[in-house]
C-alpha cells in the first residue's frame, strides 16, 4: 500500500498546509518512520518570525503518531469514520539538538515507537532527524476520545 501525502490527508485531521508529512517510509504495529520536506516551505503554517523553530518538530512527530494510528485502524479493517480522535496530552523528556528546522537542506524523518497503551491513552517515544542526525527527541502521551468510536 502506497502511503503518500494524499493517503495521509485522507486519514488524519490535518489538511492542506497543516499536513506536514509527505510519505510513510516504513511502519509496523509498533513503529513508524515518515518523510517530510515541508520544513523548507516559506508558507509552512508553523513558521514564526521568518523561521521554523526546532520545537515545531514535535508536531511532525505527533502527525507521524496519528498516521501510525490510522494505519493500524485501516489494517484492522476499522472504518475511518469509527476511528477514535487522539489528542496530544503531554510531551516529556524533550531534547532539542538544533535551534531551527527551516535551514536544513535535507528532508526530515519523523519516527515514533509505541511504548505502551490501552484504549484510553498511548505513550510513544519519538525523534526527528535529518541526514541521520537527530534533531529532537522525547516522549508523548496521546489521549483518545473513546466516546467517538473504536480505538486504533
Amino acid at each position: 500500500m502506497l502511503v503518500d501525502r494524499h493517503w495521509i490527508e485522507n486519514h488524519i485531521p490535518h489538511q492542506g498546509g497543516m499536513c506536514l508529512l509527505d510519505e510513510v517510509l516504513a511502519w509496523d504495529q509498533v513503529r513508524i518512520r515518515c518523510r517530510s520536506a515541508t520544513h523548507r516551505a516559506a508558507n509552512n503554517p508553523l513558521r514564526a518570525h521568518g523561521r521554523l523553530g526546532a520545537a515545531c518538530g514535535i508536531e511532525y512527530a505527533a502527525q507521524a503518531m496519528a498516521v501510525h494510528g490510522a494505519l493500524i485502524a485501516v489494517n484492522a479493517s476499522v472504518s475511518q469514520r469509527s476511528a477514535v480522535a487522539g489528542y496530544l496530552a503531554s510531551v516529556r523528556n524533550v531534547a532539542l539538538h538544533v535551534n531551527r528546522l527551516d535551514d536544513l537542506e535535507t528532508d526530515l524523518v519523523a519516527s515514533a515507537a509505541r511504548v505502551s497503551g490501552d484504549d484510553r491513552m498511548v505513550l510513544y517515544e519519538f525523534s526527528v532527524s535529518s541526514a541521520d542526525r537527530e534533531l529532537l527527541s522525547g516522549r508523548a502521551s496521546i489521549v483518545f476520545d473513546t466516546a467517538l468510536g473504536v480505538v486504533p
